[in-house]
């Protein structure tokens, strides 16, 4: 709608020009000096028109009034004033989009610093058997001491992941009076593998990977009876509002991975710890 008033706006101003440099052009016609005169024959004789003497005639000069030359001036002046406006209204509408653009940069470049603080990349199970790296987005939890609530995504943490054998030398625990539902690292032990990988205490565990244990069932050992065969697949378990039994589980049995990978975790942390 902006726009549009804008571009009806500027159209009524060019017209409005033009119609003035049309006017200034018919009165500067009128402004043409025209004379004609008759000059003896240059013959020596006397012109058939006179065959005594020589009939010559006065120019006669047509000038623009006074109040013509006014007028003219004052179209000329309203005409440099109607360009000043447009030419001030076309760099105004300029600067309007350059600060536009500006701001839509801002806020991109603010929602994009947002997601690489609140998400990492995690190796994800899909479907068909394989593992992909994805980002996964996690939410912020903690709270600065600062503040009493979080307000909107102004929390002072991030996402960091790290990867850790087993044991972690970690203990962790769960405060259900400030953070219910939620798992936090109390301690680590000096030189543990927690430690090595960066671990800190504070930590908020917010996913972990875990082994599940399952039996293979093709379909003719189906048919024959048979018992299937064991199976191990790991993937990405959320912590967020899992009791504390089933965390340590998830942690616990990465030492089923038959490839000995470490394990991965991703942590929450307030920036400066």
């Amino acid at each position: 709608f902006f726009d549009n008033k804008i571009m009806k706006v500027n159209r009524m101003r060019m017209v409005l020009f033009s119609q003035t440099i049309a006017f200034i052009c018919i009165l500067s016609l009128c402004h043409k000096v025209t004379c004609s005169c008759f000059v003896p024959c240059d013959h020596g004789s006397p012109c058939p028109s006179s065959t005594t003497t020589t009939k010559r005639h006065t120019p006669h000069i047509l000038f623009g009034s006074n109040t013509d030359d006014q007028q003219a001036r004052i179209l000329r002046e309203k005409a440099d004033q109607l360009r000043k406006e447009i030419e001030s209204f076309e760099d105004s509408k300029r600067e309007q989009k350059r600060k536009f653009e500006e701001e839509q940069q801002a806020i991109l470049k603010e929602k994009q610093d947002i997601r690489e603080r609140y998400s990492a990349q995690v190796p994800i199970l899909k479907s068909d058997g394989s593992v992909v790296m994805e980002r996964c987005d996690f939410p912020p939890r903690l709270v600065s001491k600062e503040n009493d609530t979080v307000i909107g995504i102004k929390t002072l943490s991030r996402i960091i992941t790290v990867q850790a054998n087993l044991p972690l030398g970690i203990v962790l625990g769960q405060r259900e009076e400030d953070m219910p539902g939620f798992t936090t690292v109390d301690e680590v032990a000096q030189g543990s593998n927690g430690e090595l990988a960066g671990v800190k205490v504070g930590d908020l565990l917010r996913a972990c990977t875990a082994v599940q244990f399952t039996m293979d069932m093709p379909t003719w050992q189906l048919m024959a009876g048979g018992i299937g065969r064991p199976k191990t697949t790991r993937m990405m378990f959320s912590t967020d509002g899992v009791p504390f039994e089933k965390v340590i589980e998830a942690l616990v049995s990465n030492s089923m991975d038959p490839e000995g990978r470490p394990a991965w975790l991703v942590l929450e942390r307030m920036d400066g710890s």
